[in-house]
Parts: C-alpha cells; structure tokens; sequence
C-alpha cells in the first residue's frame, strides 16, 4: 500500500511546525511599525534575502508538481522548470533595482510613485489580491495531499490545517518571521533535495519482474464508497489505496541492474531502456482505469507527453500556439508576482535587491535541476500514486526510508507554509496600504494598518482554504501557470511601461492593469480544462479554445495602456 500514517513522519512534522510557530510567535514581538510589519523594515541581509526568494518561490508547485509532472510525463515537467528560471532574467536585469527605488510596502507603491492616483491604488490592489488567490489555490491542493502519508488524514483536514497557521505566522510576525521561515525552508529543501538526488544515483537502475508489470487498476466511487478493481478501500486514516506505479521494464545490453550511476549516465541509461508507464482513462459511472504502457525512454526524454504541452508534436495551430501562451505566461509571470515583488523592499537599498536576486537565481537553478533527477527517479522506482501526481517526490523518498520519508514530507508542508505565508502578507498589506489607505483615503495609524491587514489576512486565509477545497485532484503546476498569467496579464506590461516609457500616463496604467487582471481572469474561467476539472462539463462546449489566456491577454494590456496614454496625455494630472 502506498500510504500509512507514518509514527515518526508525524513526530518530524510536528516538531517542524511547532517550531515555525515558536519562532513566529518570537518574532511577532519585533514587528511593532507597519515598515516593520510589511517590510521586515528593511533590515534583511541580502544573502538571507536571496534565500528567502528561493523559498518564497519554491512552492508546492515547484517541488510536489514539478517533480510529478516529470515522473508522469518526463521531460515536459522540466519544460515549466525552464519557463520559471527563466522568468528571473527579467526581474534581475529589469525589475529589482527600479522596484526597489520607486516603492515602500507593495507593488501599488512603485506603480503609484509618480502619479499619487487613488485609480492606481485601487488597480493594482485589486489586482495582488486575485493572483494571490489563484497562487494560493496549488499552494493548499499541495498541503491537502500532504496530510495523507504524513498522518494518515484526509485532504482537507491538510487544507484547513496549512490555512490555521499560515493566519497565525501572518498574525502574529508579519514579514520578519516570513523571511526566515523561508530562508530556513529554501535551505533545506536544496539540501534535501540534494540528498533525494545522491540517493537516486547511488541505487541505481533496476528491471521489474515482467509478472508486475502490465496491472490495470480500476478505481471508482459509489455512495462515498472508493473501490479499486471491486475491492472497497478507505479514503485515508491508514487504509490501503490503489498499488503504486512507475517502472524500469527494460535496460540496455540485457541489464537487470546498473549499480551507481553518475548524473550523466543516469540520463543517458534511461534514455536507451523501456519504461512501464501509466495512463488515465475516464470511464463511465465513475469508473477510471489507469492502463499501463511500455514507452521508449528516449520518448520521455523529449517533449510533446503532457496533454498541455501537445502543441510540440501536435499539427493543430491551437495546440502549439495554447504551448507558446502557457511559456510565455511562466517567462514574464515570475517578475510579476506580488509576493515575489515584495520582497525587494525587505532588503536597504538597490544594490542589494539585485546581490539578493543573484543568490535566488542560483539557489533555483540548482533545485531545478534536481527536480529533473527526483522526477526520473519516481518515474523508474514504482512509487508513483496513479491517482495523485502531486506526491511522487515524498514517495520516492519513502522507498528510501521513512526517515528520509518523514524530513521530505514535512520540509514540504514547510514550503507550502512559507510561500501560502507571502501571499496573504502580499494581499493583506495591499487591503491595508493600497485600497483602505490609498485609495479610500483612511488615515490610518501604524497600528491600525497593521489591524487591518492582519483582519484581512484572516478572510484570505479562509477564501484560500475553500478554494483548496474546490481544486482537489488538479495538479498544482498546472494550476500555477494560471495564475502566471494572470500576474504577467495585470502587472507586468504597467510596470514595463512605467519604467521604460516616459508617455504612460495615469489613466494608461490603470487601464492595462485592469484590461490585463480582467480579460486574463475572464478567460481562465472559460477554458477547456475549467469546463472539464471544475464544471465537470463537456470541454467542447468552452467559450475559448485556448487553456492559457497569455498570448492574447499580456498584448491587449500593453495596448490598452498605449491607447489609452496616447489619449489621456494632454488631460491634466495625467503624468
């Protein structure tokens, strides 16, 4: 079976995230200002800094759905690793230094820095609040499947669990206690994974027996009740679930085994073998079978699996132009995130804003390349949960050990709790600084700014953990890129114009931010996917024949703010 409630996985875990909430709760006592609150008062060491970007940023997506991607469908995963690395060429050589000088608390700061517009307050409050909604989403999918091998419970005690104490670290710390929970959870989980990718290539390579090869299972939910192949089986609490997948059927030159292997080799040796994988097949009367197949490894290796990532192979123009949206979504989204963007203000000045990107850069280089390995690695070990992509490294990293199992799991639930931690602080500062303050004009005091937004925080936590609740089963990548494009529908193209044009006007970055948030948001809730995972509707029937919205969105917003300056840049107060 593949999940029990694990003794020390629940001991390793709760020891971790007592231990984040001792520290919250130290930290809350230094944090009396609103500087201090949002900003961390920008006393952060740009190394720590640069950490925390890593951590901020390595979330449930880059870790549980990365890795699953790649054990699931090889190399595609890795394709989301390029877009989001590469997405931190733009923040390093565009955004860091500019952004640091122009803004104070949130991205509404740097965009307002000129114009003192309640217009733009408003925008681009509203506009951090939606992407980090749509962030929050694969960040408590991530905490929800967690919860089952770690203890034993059902996913959504993980949902509401990740939302009670990502509300309590915001509460009571706010950014100082963010900071350093990430830059200990960025930390670790390179080291882990780290140690996850040794581990892979010392074991090596193994063939399966060909009498485990080539099992179907089918699963399906009558009444509440789950059965796989007839058999009735539990929902969680320890119970048996369906048997795990993902196998090595033949090696080169007739090997059962390889021994170790170095990071070359093991590349190249799966490349020449024939892999056992596993395809979902949606029945009827709540049937799905998960059909085995045997597939060349050099297939896996090249891109064209992922059914988002068809347009490669694909001779439909719809699928390679729906490809071409969702990467560019991943490039210009990454400089566009309002936790991310945040953070430059935590640092003193713009030379470390940009020594603290750097050390980012690298620290999720690293990691991506890692992922490649762990997702191989699940992809070749029969640990796979056909049922569940998002658990593929945890599980890898049980057939190990239940220690290494148990330091894995819960440094991912640390990772979903500092990165859900940076999204709320990010939303609920921009209730506080840029609706409340900026745009409905309260004079608010340091106190009760920082009351409001930890009073927000609180309403975002639980929009969140409902939301988690509704998107159970969608792999949290996949999730991710949506809100990817809406960051770089919204944000990206203002603060482009407003850095590198000098004719953008007021009217102009409140129209692109507004034009971006609305169509890009518009246009996720009518795509394909959303009709087939969330409407549980036929996809043929969605409005738009494009899952990703980016190709069409990001221009329209940069057009709106051309048009929309070029018409307004004689109106006074315009500039």
């Amino acid at each position: 079976m593949i999940y029990e409630a694990n003794p020390l996985a629940i001991a390793v875990f709760s020891a971790l995230v007592l231990g984040v909430l001792a520290f919250s709760f130290y930290l809350g006592a230094k944090a009396k200002s609103s500087q201090g609150y949002f900003a961390a008062g920008g006393s952060i060491p740009w190394f720590v800094n640069g950490i925390a970007f890593a951590g901020d940023y390595l979330s449930a997506a880059s870790f549980l759905g990365i890795c699953g991607m790649i054990g699931f469908y090889g190399f595609d995963g890795f394709l989301y690793s390029i877009g989001y690395l590469a997405g931190w060429i733009v923040a390093l050589l565009v955004i860091a230094e500019p952004l640091k000088r122009l803004g104070r608390y949130t991205f509404a700061d740097a965009l307002d820095s000129k114009y003192q517009s309640r217009g733009i307050k408003a925008a681009a409050g509203l506009s951090t609040l939606v992407v980090s909604l749509f962030y929050l989403i694969p960040q408590m999918v991530g905490a929800g499947v967690l919860v089952k091998p770690l203890l034993g419970l059902q996913y959504w005690h993980g949902v509401v669990l990740v939302g009670a104490v990502v509300v309590f670290i915001v509460v009571t710390a706010g950014m100082v206690s963010t900071t350093y929970v990430q830059f200990l959870k960025g930390g670790l989980l390179v080291i882990f994974s780290l140690m996850l990718t040794v581990l892979i290539l010392y074991r090596g390579l193994n063939t399966t027996p060909e009498n485990e090869l080539g099992k179907t299972q089918v699963i399906e939910v009558k009444e509440g009740k789950r059965f796989v192949n007839g058999v009735p089986i539990g929902f969680g609490q320890g119970e048996t679930n369906v048997q795990p997948v993902g196998k090595l059927a033949e090696l080169p030159d007739g090997k059962t085994s390889t021994g170790p292997l170095n990071p070359l080799s093991f590349i190249s040796t799966i490349s020449q073998s024939k892999i056992e994988i596993t395809s979902k097949v949606p029945g009827t009367d709540g049937k799905t079978s998960y059909v085995p197949k045997i597939v060349n490894g050099k297939d896996m290796l090249s891109p064209g699996n992922l059914p988002t990532f068809k347009g490669i192979r694909s001779e439909s123009i719809i699928a390679k132009i729906d490809f071409v949206s969702l990467m560019l979504a991943l490039f210009a989204g990454t400089a566009s995130l309002p936790h991310i963007l945040i953070r430059y203000y935590t640092v003193k000045d713009q030379a470390s804003a940009r020594k603290s990107t750097i050390v980012g850069i690298a620290s999720i280089g690293f990691f991506y390349i890692l992922t490649l390995y762990i997702g191989l690695g699940a992809m070749v070990s029969g640990t796979l949960d056909p049922t569940d992509s998002n658990m593929a490294a945890p599980l890898l990293a049980k057939s190990f050990s239940n220690l290494l199992f148990a330091a894995v799991s819960a440094i991912a639930f640390t990772t979903v709790l500092g990165t859900v931690s940076g999204l709320i602080i990010a939303a609920g500062g921009s209730v506080a600084h840029d609706i409340v303050s900026g745009f409905f004009g309260w004079k608010l005091t340091d106190h009760q700014t920082i009351a409001v937004a930890k009073g927000a925080s609180i309403v975002i936590g639980v929009l969140a953990i409902a939301l988690g609740l509704k998107f159970e089963g969608m792999n949290v990548t996949y999730l991710v890129g949506w809100a990817f494009a809406i960051a770089a529908s919204a944000n990206l193209p203002a603060l482009l114009m407003l850095l590198y044009w000098k004719g953008t006007t007021r009217q102009g970055i409140i129209a692109g931010v507004l034009v971006g948030l609305v169509t890009s948001l518009l246009w996720v809730f009518v795509t394909p996917d959303m009709f087939t995972n969330i409407y549980k509707l036929d996809p043929k029937g969605a409005w738009m024949p494009l899952n990703q919205p980016g190709i069409v969105t990001i221009p329209l917003s940069f057009l709106a703010i051309f048009l929309t300056s070029m018409l307004t840049r004689n109106v006074k107060g315009s500039t």
